[in-house]
């Protein structure tokens, strides 16, 4: 389960996947455990998780014999990803709107702010780190187990494609007024405009990931 605090799989996992997104590793290209497991300094444990997530993503196909080799996710295959996120993301929103303590409110709304700060500072890693524990205090603050289990579940196959989006110019700004509309409407218990707020959130998320690939491809 990806938390708040990143696992060491989870890691490596983004680690690899910027390597693919950026063309570093290229698709074909047979990526060994064990010179993963020594290039990191560490077990193959967390390198063969840190694969299975990526699989889970499309970024990497498991092939007979030849192991975990790098592929492509299709544009319809990242399209899709994106508007079950959507879904699942605006239900959490909603629900968070409806049924977050005070207390975890407050907490939003201080994460938030500590993010305008690192989107001034203009860093993606430290912000991305930052956005992953923003949005799940939201599934958290739905109060529904299944849904947030949904919604983290989700969130890792999207992972490697939400973080390269902040790669793209003024993007974290951007992202954090998204967030903006969000925070605002789940502090007022406006669950309708929370779900809003969040399903075009998610749809900029999707466009500006298509931007960094464009780019990228270029």
């Amino acid at each position: 389960m990806q938390t708040d605090n990143p696992t060491l799989a989870d890691k490596l996992a983004s680690a690899i996947a910027d390597g693919i997104l950026d063309g570093t590793l290229p698709p074909g290209i047979r990526l060994d455990e064990v010179s993963l497991a020594h290039q990191h300094g560490v077990s193959r444990t967390p390198v063969r998780e840190a694969l299975r997530q990526l699989t889970t993503s499309g970024l990497i196909d498991m092939r007979p014999r030849k192991g975990a080799v790098v592929s492509k996710a299709t544009p319809e295959q990242v399209e899709k990803l994106f508007v079950a996120m959507a879904e699942m993301e605006a239900t959490c929103a909603r629900l968070a709107a409806m049924s977050m303590t005070p207390v975890e409110r407050r907490r939003l709304q201080a994460r938030h702010e500590a993010m305008l700060a690192l989107a001034k500072a203009g860093n993606p890693d430290a912000y991305s780190d930052a956005n992953v524990a923003f949005h799940m205090s939201i599934y958290a603050g739905a109060h529904n187990e299944p849904i947030a289990e949904f919604a983290r579940g989700l969130r890792r196959r999207v992972a490697p494609f939400r973080r390269a989006q902040f790669w793209v110019e003024g993007r974290l700004m951007r992202s954090n007024q998204e967030h903006d509309a969000v925070v605002r409407a789940i502090l007022s218990g406006d669950a309708a405009g929370a779900h809003a707020a969040m399903l075009h959130h998610v749809s900029l998320v999707e466009d500006a990931f298509e931007v960094f690939s464009a780019a990228s491809a270029g």
